[in-house]
């Protein structure tokens, strides 16, 4: 394993892609493959067992092309696999993601705390665990939005019928959330419109950034960073169509 190996970053689709803007805005000279698994998305709405299925297969496929650290950018994958994973492959830096209920509690105790995720995120022993250590400091509302992933992952994310089904579900908690946390790394991507149906009342908090610093922290701590030059490979299972919309997500020409 050498410092100038790729940090691979995984997730369902494109959602972990929200997850990689801020590995890159944090250690920007790094070299990132990214693996996006949009042929069988969402994850959210799977069996426990078909996510970890899925996740160790990616994985598998990954190690081969000389990685250094693994950054499961999925809620719902880390959920499901990151245990087996860190058992499996003691020797490399993993990180996984969670919601940002930590950073929610802390900032408004006592507070109402809405936390927008995937099915399969809201019942994992993962997340109940995350759950049972800060719901007596913060009164905690589930707020699945079925559907959305799907939105974003077909290129929706800043339409009308996106923001129209972001109001279905959430319309009735505007002026009473203090925080949302947003559970799944394709929320990021409806920030504009959550903004509008909230109209800054309410802060929008999600896990990538801390993601990314504790991956610099790992990477660090292990002897792997990485001076450049950087460097970027996008690949996904969902074809062209999906590295075009990965490519519009982040910007890049």
């Amino acid at each position: 394993m050498n410092n100038s190996d790729y940090i691979a970053v995984l997730d369902s689709g494109v959602g972990g892609l929200s997850v990689l803007r801020q590995l890159q805005r944090l250690l920007p000279k790094e070299r990132y493959l990214f693996f996006g698994d949009s042929a069988n998305a969402p994850y959210g709405t799977r069996p426990t067992a078909q996510v970890l299925e899925l996740t160790l297969a990616a994985v598998e496929a990954l190690l081969p092309r000389g990685i250094k650290a693994l950054v499961i950018a999925c809620n719902t994958a880390t959920a499901a696999a990151v245990d087996t994973l860190r058992q499996r492959y003691p020797e490399l830096v993993i990180v996984g993601i969670e919601p940002a209920l930590k950073l929610a509690a802390e900032r408004y105790p006592g507070g109402q705390i809405g936390i927008m995720a995937t099915e399969v995120t809201l019942r994992e022993r993962k997340f109940l665990a995350l759950l049972s250590r800060f719901s007596g400091d913060c009164q905690v509302i589930k707020l699945p939005v079925p559907g959305l992933v799907e939105q974003i992952e077909h290129g929706k994310a800043n339409t009308p019928e996106t923001e129209a089904l972001l109001r279905y579900y959430l319309q009735s908690y505007v002026g009473k959330l203090d925080a949302l946390v947003l559970g799944c790394t394709h929320f990021p991507f409806v920030r504009p419109a959550l903004e509008r149906i909230f109209g800054g009342q309410t802060a929008l908090l999600d896990g990538g950034e801390g993601t990314a610093r504790e991956t610099r922290r790992r990477l660090r701590e292990a002897g792997l960073l990485y001076a450049g030059p950087g460097e970027l490979v996008l690949e996904n299972s969902g074809g062209e169509e999906m590295l075009c919309l990965s490519r519009r997500l982040l910007e890049l020409p």
